[in-house]
């Protein structure tokens, strides 16, 4: 209790220590000289530094007092101040060199002024101490609350921290002055969030109090105070907010959000197939709220649980199919957890969370389903039609049992019953195909759109149907010359049957030509055999070829034996044993020649052709540049008008007059005509023509020249010109200059002409004689 009286006075004791300080500093000091000196006594300032408080309200507020210890009184000194703020923050009264503050002062904004102070003597009007610095403080007091420097706070801390974790550290200001007292002396404190945080009273450091689960709650607003002058009664104040988010750790395992799903497939389904989804929560978030969906409890091993990474969803799928005759419902149970545990909070997924799921298999109508995947049967050829080969069998997998029927598609070979039985429809040899492959339909008969088929092998199997025979046809010869037992052939045989083993033939001359034959035959018991002369000489006139029949026998069950002729020519050889001339022409040239003489020959008959298309191709080109000057020619006489004809009926456009004057107007000649006067008309139009000698004469010149051309063809050159020769016994063909009509014309001179113009005189006779 005596410690709180005297509390106040004395923390008031640093207060007032600048006043005391001040008075003390204002009394004057004179200099004193020492006894029997002669030296100068140098006046002065009496004076120290000043102090003057902040925010005083007075306007003039008394500082001290300047004063020179050469004033005795009199009033002749008057004193001035001089420096920055004189006169306007500071004032000094002239006689009596008491300094005043005018205007209230900070000292945040300033805290020391300089000023200097002279004093004039007044009688002489000049200085009389030379001029001198002194200095005013601004004492401080309590004006400024602390204020804290990043406003607002933020911190993020892990969730279910343990008390004392540090959170975050805040710092306040006061801009007071520090050595003037408590005044900058801060305690900090909250106000708000005292339930899970503290703060640290002169650091500012912010721990947990309390553990925090994010979950509940995931951020938090504080409030903390900042108090000057160490927390005592007059001491101002400074708040800021602080938020502090809670960072989630993986403290929640994933739980089902059913603990019974019940999903469908249908038996038709394919691997592969989604059945459903399945959802598990988690209170994380981002990585830590990341699951993986297991199959716990599935002895069918049918289904499948694949997760979801984006949604985090289980999706149930079907891992191999299922069917509704075989099990129509399934039972499994799936478990959830998460991916990415740390070692230290496997304490909060110890159990991971289930759930069951029932799946129930859909009926639907399946198509048939074969006993086996395939059938190979097997027949003999040869068998009769309609001879049985296999029975086929499918059943209708539903509980109704519809009925099948079968069917084979794209074969005339086989067919098949209602019961599933193949039969042969047709012949079966098997040296022409031994295997056939079938495909088998089955359909419902209650519904014709569910249909299967499975594939069917026929093999034909062997029988021993067909006989030996020559491996192939033998060019054999025999010398004139040939001895006794001369080996003039090696022959072997076929056999188009098949054999489980190897096939063995057998080789013998027929029964009639054994003792007559000039040929004999050895057996080499390894399917082959050899013809060898059976006498010695032959003769080309007498007996120039020999047929010799050979019997070939097989070793089948039963054995079948077939007869070969063998023809054998008689040639004249030389002396190497070479045939130069047999009976048979063909085996003559086929020995005289080689394939190399044949090959030559080709390539000169191709050569020779080549020759002839490459000249043929040149004279055609030849022709088409034969007569280039030709067509400028004819470009030289198209001559265009720019007026058009009104026709026959037309007489006023133009004079036909001149068309018709007697140097030009034709006269009919008679019908009956010789063929003699028809030949001078060549000769008769060169005689007559037009007048000018100009024509006349390009006439001849085109004549000469198409005569002396000998590669010319025979094709007319089209002339244009705008008369008609004088003289032509041709006859005009113009109907202007026409006077007769068809009734009077006579064709019988047509018959005079020649056997060639008796068609052409027949047909106009007739039309003469039916016109009449």
């Amino acid at each position: 209790m005596e410690c709180c009286i005297f509390l106040p006075f004395m923390l008031g004791i640093p207060l007032l220590w600048p006043c005391l300080k001040a008075a003390e500093n204002s009394k004057t000091e004179k200099v004193k000289q020492p006894v029997g000196s002669h030296l100068r006594v140098k006046r002065g300032w009496v004076w120290n530094q000043f102090f003057v408080p902040e925010e005083m309200n007075t306007t003039k507020h008394l500082i001290g007092r300047l004063r020179s210890d050469l004033d005795n009184g009199n009033n002749s000194f008057q004193y001035r101040l001089l420096g920055v703020g004189a006169g306007s923050i500071f004032v000094i009264d002239p006689n009596t060199g008491d300094l005043y503050a005018k205007q209230k002062l900070d000292r945040e904004e300033q805290s020391l002024y300089t000023l200097r102070a002279q004093v004039i003597d007044t009688t002489i009007g000049r200085a009389v101490e030379p001029e001198s610095e002194f200095v005013i403080r601004v004492s401080d007091i309590n004006d400024n609350e602390p204020k804290f420097l990043h406003e607002p706070y933020e911190a993020i801390v892990p969730e279910m921290s343990p008390e004392g974790t540090f959170v975050i550290q805040v710092t306040a200001s006061d801009a007071d002055d520090p050595a003037t007292g408590n005044n900058a002396r801060l305690l900090y404190s909250l106000l708000q969030g005292q339930a899970y945080f503290s703060v640290e009273p002169t650091t500012g450091i912010i721990r947990i109090s309390s553990k925090m689960d994010r979950e509940l709650q995931d951020e938090y607003w504080i409030i903390i105070q900042a108090k000057d002058m160490i927390g005592q009664h007059g001491a101002l104040s400074g708040t800021a907010s602080v938020l502090i988010k809670l960072s989630d750790i993986n403290d929640n395992k994933p739980i089902f959000k059913d603990s019974f799903y019940r999903l469908t497939v249908s038996e038709s389904a394919p691997t592969g197939t989604t059945i459903g989804i399945i959802t598990a929560s988690d209170n994380d978030v981002g990585e830590n709220a990341e699951m993986d969906y297991l199959i716990e409890d599935d002895d069918s091993q049918t289904f499948d649980i694949i997760t979801n990474n984006e949604t985090q969803e289980g999706i149930v799928i079907l891992k191999k199919g299922v069917d509704f005759e075989q099990q129509s419902h399934y039972g499994i149970r799936a478990k959830v957890r998460n991916s990415h545990v740390e070692e230290e909070l496997m304490t909060y997924h110890v159990d991971a969370s289930t759930t069951y799921i029932r799946v129930q298999v859909e009926d639907v109508d399946e198509p048939p389903v074969f006993l086996l995947p395939y059938y190979v049967f097997e027949i003999f050829e040869g068998n009769p039609h309609g001879s049985f080969i296999g029975i086929v069998s499918a059943i209708d997998p539903d509980q109704r049992k519809s009925p099948i029927r079968y069917s084979i598609t794209g074969s005339k070979v086989f067919g098949v019953h209602d019961n599933g039985t193949i039969i042969n429809t047709d012949h079966l040899d098997r040296e022409i195909s031994a295997w056939y492959n079938l495909s088998v339909t089955a359909t419902e008969r209650d519904n014709v759109q569910q249909i299967s088929s499975v594939p069917v092998y026929v093999q034909v199997l062997n029988i021993n149907d067909h006989a030996p025979e020559l491996s192939q046809y033998y060019e054999t010869y025999v010398c004139e010359n040939a001895e006794y037992g001369q080996i003039i052939q090696t022959i072997s045989a076929v056999d188009r049957d098949e054999s489980l083993a190897d096939h063995h033939f057998y080789f013998n001359l027929s029964v009639e030509d054994t003792n007559n034959s000039s040929f004999t035959i050895i057996d080499n018991q390894d399917n082959t055999a050899v013809v060898l002369t059976n006498r010695t000489g032959f003769s080309l006139q007498e007996e120039p070829v020999f047929y010799i029949p050979i019997l070939i026998a097989d070793d089948g069950i039963p054995p079948l034996t077939s007869t070969n002729t063998l023809t054998i020519y008689v040639c004249y050889c030389d002396d190497n044993g070479s045939a130069q001339i047999c009976s048979n022409k063909e085996l003559s040239f086929s020995m005289g020649f080689g394939i190399e003489v044949i090959i030559a020959i080709l390539i000169c008959i191709t050569v020779i052709f080549g020759f002839i298309f490459l000249i043929l191709a040149l004279k055609q080109r030849r022709k088409q540049t034969l007569f280039p000057e030709k067509s400028e020619d004819f470009r030289a006489n198209i001559f265009r008008y720019d007026d058009e004809g009104g026709g026959e009926e037309d007489t006023e456009a133009f004079d036909i007059v001149e068309l018709r004057n007697s140097t030009v107007m034709r006269e009919r000649k008679a019908g009956k005509t010789t063929s003699a006067e028809i030949r001078s008309l060549y000769r008769q139009s060169l005689q007559v023509g037009p007048d000018s000698v100009v024509f006349r004469k390009f006439i001849l010149e085109k004549l000469e020249e198409a005569n002396t051309d000998p590669c010319a063809p025979p094709f007319d050159s089209l002339q244009t010109y705008a008369f008609e020769g004088t003289g032509s016994l041709a006859g005009s063909l113009s109907s202007l200059g026409s006077v007769v009509t068809e009734q009077d014309e006579n064709f019988d001179y047509l018959s005079d002409l020649g056997p060639r113009f008796k068609r052409l005189a027949h047909m106009f006779g007739s039309a003469v004689q039916s016109y009449k």
